[in-house]
């Protein structure tokens, strides 16, 4: 398996593309507007989408990616697209995207027996089952709107585990120091200026980044995603000053990882 990083950031500018991860060349974990760095062919591959939470800049990508390959995914004889999430998620899905106002409705369309679209329900402690071998584990995560994290089963190797947006979470940790962790990639949305604004949106800072990372044990790859464009290099100055047992860096656009 590997997994590629089509966009990391926090937010938009030239250069910076919002959260999605490519596993394989078939499912995307999160679609934000890192999902136009692929290709029309590629994009038509993608069978799966995996949603952490409804923000739009962790799906945006959706609704465009449908528009973009149904009409070549049809002619092919593929499936609809499944687009896996808590139910909270997708009925914001439902209500505030695919409403026929803000974007057509691809659950439907081209037509209601052959959608462009399909929504499948998880709940946090599913295993997912994508086929071939990729087992994907639901992981809690602590945001303002119903949130999950996601862990890749890389078998011998470990876990590649995204946490998705998130303050602190007991949770999290208790379920992760129960299996082998490989690779975490971990949000740091705001520097430690921010810290209060960071504990209402129920993000990171520096300060409570390491005050999570203290709770997982052993010396972990820890790779720091959703900076805001034009405050990397301040928010991983801090980071980086962190006293902890784990490697952290700073994840980048296009980063691959291997799991065997």
């Amino acid at each position: 398996m590997k997994i590629r990083v089509l966009g990391c950031a926090g937010a938009l500018a030239a250069g910076y593309r919002t959260t999605s991860f490519l596993l394989d060349d078939d499912v995307l974990i999160d679609a934000g507007s890192g999902v136009a760095e692929l290709t029309v062919e590629a994009m038509a591959k993608v069978d799966h989408i995996l949603v952490t939470h409804s923000h739009l800049d962790h799906v945006l990508a959706i609704g465009l990616l449908a528009d973009t390959v149904q009409r070549r995914r049809a002619q092919a004889g593929r499936p609809p697209v499944k687009v896996h999430a808590l139910r909270e998620t997708l009925e914001a899905l439902r209500a505030h995207v695919f409403n026929g106002v803000i974007w057509p409705d691809f659950t439907r369309l081209p037509s209601s027996d052959r959608p462009a679209l399909t929504f499948h329900e998880f709940a946090v402690g599913d295993r997912l089952d994508l086929g071939d071998g990729r087992r994907i584990e639901v992981l809690s995560a602590a945001h303002t709107v119903p949130a999950v994290g996601f862990a890749v089963d890389g078998g011998a190797s470990g876990h590649w585990v995204f946490t998705g947006d998130t303050g602190p979470n007991p949770a999290l940790w208790q379920r992760l120091s129960e299996i082998k962790v490989a690779h975490l990639i971990i949000e740091c949305a705001f520097g430690d200026d921010e810290c209060g604004l960071a504990g209402i949106s129920k993000h990171l800072c520096p300060t409570t980044l390491r005050d999570e990372l203290a709770k997982l044990g052993g010396s972990i790859d820890v790779h720091i995603t959703h900076i805001k464009p034009g405050e990397r290099d301040a928010v991983m100055e801090a980071v980086m000053a962190l006293r902890t047992t784990h490697r952290l860096s700073a994840l980048e656009n296009f980063q691959e990882f291997s799991l065997t």
